[in-house]
């Protein structure tokens, strides 16, 4: 049964391959930021990678982040404190529901920080948005992020990627973060990542340790390829 909404109908799926429906359209790139969304679960290293990007980029790139927590600013927080960007350049959003919520269903409050971000900053060429910790089902709305990376971890399993779900099997980066590690908690890297190009099909996937290249380069040169 459809559900209806928006002026328009949505229909219900339970296919786990399936993102559901967008209910808002892709915004107009010009004259804004490019805008990048960081998703995945709770401890994959969201905020590790978004600050191996200011990093990498902000040199770089006129750039800045908007966090999203449930309740705190803790993700903001971490990237004041870690000097990665000028404070002023971080937002943080405080979403008081699963954090899917403020990045699909409403996105208002990340709308708005991005426009504060604007108005402060003219003239950035990216905004990266950070999801709080949620699971494989959480994607952006296209309506907020112009492309979407989620980020999984070893310490999850190597079964993680074959589980499936839209943010593993839709968005436009897959990174499979921590592989130092992977030894230490028995995940089989050659599972995770054919199974991880089996789920994706053409799309592409990073592992990648930050321990060992804490500047994230691979994902680096990929942001750099959108812009």
């Amino acid at each position: 049964m459809p559900a209806e909404g928006h002026g328009h109908f949505h229909a219900i799926s339970f296919d786990p391959t399936v993102s559901e429906p967008d209910h808002y359209d892709a915004a107009p790139a010009a004259g804004r930021a490019y805008r990048i969304g960081i998703g995945g679960p709770v401890g994959s290293g969201k905020t590790a990678l978004t600050a191996a990007l200011c990093r990498a980029l902000g040199d770089e790139i006129n750039l800045a982040v908007v966090t999203n927590d449930i309740y705190t600013t803790e993700d903001a927080d971490f990237l004041r404190r870690a000097g990665v960007l000028d404070p002023e350049r971080i937002e943080a959003v405080q979403t008081g529901a699963c954090p899917h919520t403020a990045i699909r269903d409403d996105i208002t409050a990340n709308l708005d920080a991005v426009e504060r971000l604007e108005e402060k900053f003219p003239g950035l060429d990216l905004v990266i948005i950070e999801s709080g910790g949620d699971n494989l089902t959480a994607v952006f709305s296209r309506g907020l992020a112009d492309s979407q990376i989620f980020v999984v971890d070893v310490a999850g399993g190597d079964k993680v990627p074959r589980k499936g779900g839209p943010g593993v099997t839709t968005a436009d980066l897959l990174v499979i973060n921590k592989i130092d590690i992977a030894h230490l908690v028995g995940a089989d890297m050659d599972v995770m990542t054919s199974d991880a190009h089996r789920m994706r099909g053409s799309l592409p996937v990073i592992t990648q340790s930050l321990v060992d290249t804490p500047d994230a380069p691979a994902v680096a040169g990929w942001v750099r390829s959108l812009l």
